[in-house]
């Protein structure tokens, strides 16, 4: 039987790079440019493949393809400085990001930052965002295993003394989705890139103008 206290929204766990900023076409670029500049151009369809990280995945992938000659660790940290380089004058925020982390504040809900991205990466959107909206940060390289896995949601959870059944995930790509579904949460998924399919505790919106607290309560609330 479902309760009223099992429908309550204990956390919300949000993703980044997609999701709160706009920031996709700049790892794009990073990627792209680098492999083009070492004489190993890639496809647009490769896009698709490598949106949402993480970066052991992403940079795997497009060695496979492009057969530059680079370690996988090599070409890791080179997308990684290209993106700060690409980012440094800021980022754009995400239609509806910012209303609906000011809205979460003013109800007290507590919100956790959770993203494959290093931790340099995070720390330099910060300043765009604003650190003050979030309990802490969960970086993809601070993880054992970052997503598609459960565990960064699981560990945001824990961290937040949450039930992950009653935390919402916001998440823009099919990788983050795989990841806050098998830590159990509801997630919400506003596509930046991939499509992605709603189901089972997934709902799927345009973008996240017009979310707002009341509207991920229901979510849980619809469960």
């Amino acid at each position: 039987m479902t309760t009223v206290a099992s429908r309550t929204l204990q956390a919300v766990l949000v993703d980044m790079d997609g999701t709160l900023v706009d920031t996709e076409d700049f790892w794009w670029e990073a990627e792209s440019t680098l492999l083009a500049e070492l004489g190993h151009p890639i496809g647009v369809q490769e896009r698709e493949v490598v949106v949402g990280g993480p970066m052991t995945r992403v940079v795997d992938h497009l060695l496979a393809v492009s057969g530059a000659p680079l370690t996988p660790e090599r070409l890791g940290e080179l997308i990684n400085e290209r993106f700060v380089e690409l980012i440094g004058q800021g980022v754009p925020v995400r239609p509806g990001a910012k209303s609906l982390l000011v809205d979460l504040a003013a109800h007290g809900v507590p919100v956790a930052l959770v993203s494959a991205s290093h931790r340099r990466i995070i720390d330099q959107v910060l300043l765009t965002l604003g650190a003050h909206f979030f309990a802490f940060t969960v970086a993809g390289d601070e993880l054992a295993r970052t997503k598609p896995h459960p565990d960064p949601y699981l560990l945001a959870a824990a961290r937040l003394g949450a039930d992950p059944a009653r935390c919402v995930v916001i998440e823009d790509a099919p990788t983050g989705v795989r990841s806050g579904q098998a830590a159990g949460c509801h997630v919400l998924a506003v596509p930046s890139v991939a499509v992605i399919e709603p189901g089972p505790r997934t709902t799927v919106r345009a973008s996240l103008e017009g979310v707002d607290t009341a509207l991920l309560r229901a979510l849980l609330a619809d469960d």
